[in-house]
This record gives C-alpha cells, sequence and structure tokens, in this order.
C-alpha cells in the first residue's frame, strides 16, 4: 500500500504555484562571502543532480561541465573560484524559477538560483570586481543623454556601422564586434509627443483598469527607438484611451540590477516610484513598452522593498502594453476594425515576458487580426540585457539564440517580431539574411492601417 507524503515528509518536486521570498539585500549577511558561497554550494549541489535547466542559458552547462570534468564528479570537487564563471553566465531572465526548477519555494529546498546568481553579482559588485566596460553599458541614461545630441548620435551611429572603429572597441572596451550596438534618435520619444493627453478622449473604465494610461517611455523606448512610443500613442488613441508621457523618468534600473549595483537600482526607485504613485494617484494607469521595465516594477522593486506601499501600488498599477489591451477586449473595448492582414508572423516571446505570468496577450492580440497566422517561439534570443554585447560572451548567446533565428528562418513569415526590440536584433543578427524586425505594436498600428 502506497505511503501518503505528511506534512513534514521531504518531497521530490513542488506542484504548487512559485512563491517569491523578498530579496534580504539590506541584511549585512547578503553580503558576507563565507554565507554566500555556503548557500552556492548548497543550491549547485542540488541543480547537479537535477539538471533539468541545462537546455535554458549557459550557467548550467558551465556548472555542470565544471562538476563532470572535478576528480570528484561532484560539486564538492570544483574550485570554488570557478564559481563565478557560473555567476557570469546567468543573465537574471528567471525562467529557471519560473518554467523549469521543481524546488522553487514553497519547496523545503527553498532554490532560487536567480537571486542566488543576483546575490554573488552584489557582492562581486560590492568588492569592486566590475569591468569599466559594464558600468557603461549600464549607465543607460548618462550615454543615452551624450549619444542622443543630434551630432553626437549621426557620429556613434555611423561609427558603429564601421568595422574599423567596432574592431577598436572590441579591442579596448571589450565589446564584440559582431554584436548589434543600438542606434541613438536625436529626437527623443519624449520630444516627438506632446506629453499630454488627447482632449477629445475621455477615460472608460473596463476590464480593472482606468482607461487612461501614463506611460513610461523607458530609456530605450525614448531615445533608442522612440517609433515604440509613437506606435503605442496611436494604438492605444485609436481604442479610446487617452495616453499621456509619464512627468519624468530614468532608467528603471534593470541594466543596474545585472551589474549587481543594487544601490543604483535603489536610486532609481527613488526617482520612479514617486512620480509614479503620484500618477496612480490621480487615477492614471501606468504602461511601459519593453518588457524588462514592467519586470522591474512588477517583481524587483517589490521584492527588494516589500515594506515600501508605493512600490506596492505600483506593481498593481503597471501593465505590459498588449496585457492592458486584452483586458479592455475582455468588456468589449477593444476595436477590430483591422484594414489591413498581417499574414504569417513569427513572433518571439521575450523571458521577461513570459515570467510576469500574464499569458500570450501580444499573440493573443496580433491573432485577432482577420488573415494573420502567429508562428509563436518561446525560447530565449540569446541577448539578454548587455550579455550579447560582451567579447566573452557574444558567441554563447548567438548560440543560445539559434534555435530562435532557425524557427524564424523555417517558417517565411511575412514578419517577425518580439516585444523585446533588442531581442529581435538579435534574431535579425542571427538571420543575416537583410530582413529587419517589426514590433507587435507596430504590426497592429499596421493592422489598423493608422
Amino acid at each position: 500500500m502506497e505511503e501518503k507524503a505528511t506534512a513534514t515528509a521531504p518531497r521530490e518536486g513542488s506542484l504548487g504555484a512559485p512563491t517569491r521570498h523578498p530579496l534580504e539585500w539590506r541584511d549585512p549577511t547578503f553580503y558576507d562571502e563565507t554565507s554566500l558561497f555556503k548557500e552556492l554550494e548548497r543550491v549547485f549541489d542540488i541543480c547537479h543532480g537535477c539538471r533539468r535547466c541545462v537546455s535554458l542559458c549557459n550557467s548550467f552547462p558551465t556548472l555542470f561541465d565544471l562538476v563532470d570534468e572535478s576528480d570528484t564528479m561532484e560539486v564538492d570537487g570544483v574550485d570554488k573560484k570557478d564559481y563565478w564563471k557560473v555567476v557570469d553566465e546567468c543573465y537574471l531572465c528567471d525562467l529557471c524559477y519560473m518554467t523549469k526548477c521543481p524546488y522553487v519555494p514553497p519547496h523545503e529546498w527553498n532554490v532560487d538560483y536567480p537571486h542566488l546568481m543576483l546575490r554573488a553579482k552584489a557582492f562581486k559588485f560590492k568588492k569592486g570586481d566590475v569591468k569599466t566596460r559594464d558600468k557603461i553599458l549600464s549607465a543607460t541614461d548618462a550615454v543615452g543623454s551624450l549619444a542622443g545630441i543630434p551630432v553626437i548620435s549621426a557620429a556613434v551611429n555611423a561609427a558603429n556601422r564601421t568595422p574599423a572603429f567596432r574592431g577598436v572597441l572590441e579591442k579596448v572596451l571589450g565589446v564584440h564586434a559582431d554584436a548589434v550596438l543600438p542606434k541613438y534618435e536625436s529626437k527623443t520619444a519624449r520630444a516627438r509627443l506632446s506629453g499630454k493627453p488627447n482632449p477629445s478622449l475621455s477615460a472608460r473604465p473596463a476590464g480593472g483598469t482606468q482607461g487612461k494610461v501614463a506611460l513610461f517611455a523607458t530609456c530605450y523606448g525614448n531615445r533608442n527607438e522612440p517609433h515604440l512610443a509613437e506606435d503605442l500613442v496611436a494604438v492605444f488613441e485609436h481604442n479610446g484611451i487617452p495616453v499621456r508621457l509619464v512627468d519624468k523618468e530614468q532608467c528603471c534600473g534593470m541594466p543596474k540590477l545585472e551589474l549587481g549595483d543594487l544601490e543604483a537600482v535603489a536610486r532609481a526607485k527613488e526617482a520612479n516610484i514617486p512620480v509614479l504613485h503620484r500618477m496612480i494617484k490621480e487615477g492614471w494607469d501606468i504602461v511601459a513598452p519593453i518588457p524588462s521595465c514592467v519586470l522591474m516594477f512588477k517583481q524587483e522593486l517589490p521584492l527588494m522593498f516589500p515594506e515600501d506601499a508605493a512600490v506596492q501600488e505600483v506593481k498593481e498599477n503597471i501593465y505590459d502594453p498588449f496585457e492592458y489591451l486584452m483586458l479592455r477586449h475582455k468588456e468589449g473595448q477593444f476595436k477590430t476594425d483591422f484594414k489591413q492582414q498581417l499574414g504569417k508572423v513569427a513572433y518571439h516571446a521575450p523571458c521577461h515576458l513570459r515570467v510576469q505570468n500574464i499569458g500570450p496577450k501580444t499573440r493573443d492580440t496580433l491573432a485577432l487580426v482577420p488573415g494573420t497566422e502567429i508562428e509563436t517561439i518561446e525560447r530565449c534570443s540569446g541577448h539578454n540585457g548587455t550579455y550579447a554585447v560582451k567579447k566573452e560572451f557574444h558567441e554563447a548567446s548567438m548560440k543560445i539564440g539559434r534555435p530562435v533565428s532557425t524557427r524564424v528562418k523555417t517558417a517565411a513569415p511575412n514578419y517577425y517580431s518580439s516585444d523585446c526590440p533588442m531581442a529581435g536584433h538579435q534574431i535579425e543578427n542571427g538571420l543575416h539574411d537583410g530582413s529587419t524586425p517589426t514590433h507587435p505594436m507596430t504590426l497592429l498600428r499596421k493592422a489598423y492601417g493608422i
């Protein structure tokens, strides 16, 4: 007769929904080297015994190779100095936690691999073990402000397309010569949009939304691809939703989080949260066009500042754009007066959107367009923030993203698309056929004919 498991008996894996513990980053033990390495060894041993996440990124294969090549063929045989090779390969996509690991809380083994990697990165950063290149790449506001000056932006964009300059950049700064670097626009989204809502539109609440939106354009959407904000405003206004820009904004902090610079994340929070919270109090919902930025406010900041009521309120009132539209569609407040078919669309669902647990809202929205076939690809593109542009990781990033590019090529679509514009360009880099990605919001605007 099979024995029933008791509440205290160990279980092979958790069948419940994963829960997340707050990040105790202000506790001094968070940065204690002995405590950190003890936890790394504990979790690495669990991962070694499971190996379920081997296909997700290069962090896990790096760990398993170190174990398999050690004298003991166990984690205790791995030189602790080599733990950093594992940590450096993690880009905090969160997929192992959300989709693969059977030992996440509430399981008693309490494995949170991404946040353990974040703790290790924060330890390295606090020690000063960080490259100048990485500080520059994560300083998106400062770099964008400089590179966005009209004369400078033209020079930067031209130089980034020059093989000779890219060779120097790789040698001096460690930015891979073949990596896609973002283009800088001198006319930002904030300059292109009035910042004020269309006075002819009135808010119509539906689906739990207030029906009026404050747009957090994000540093990338503001300076690198401002058309994303223009397309979003056009689509939302077509659906009767007033849109205005938030009063002011700076980088959400995700690049600094990936670097382990948690104090910089806290400073970004202090700049952004009061502005967003005030707008929520005035009856505005918050929408941002970049999945990583939405995830920052939905997950990482609430876990870093669980006691901050304003942070928690922003968490509950910030939306992915397609999530927002589909919430309103449920109550008949989404227009389907499409003028143009899209044909076949190869749609890549980026990691930082998938882990928001909102479902495939972009796919579902585009599927409403008549004459449109969606080929959904749920694999990592390999871009992952700054990972793909770094000399030492670029080849690995292209290998990670190769199955995505192959799927796109095999699909032979009319368009290929990703909510993450950087992931879209990573796919473009893998295709090498002269094609370019089209953002889902741009596709929706095309379908409306506006």
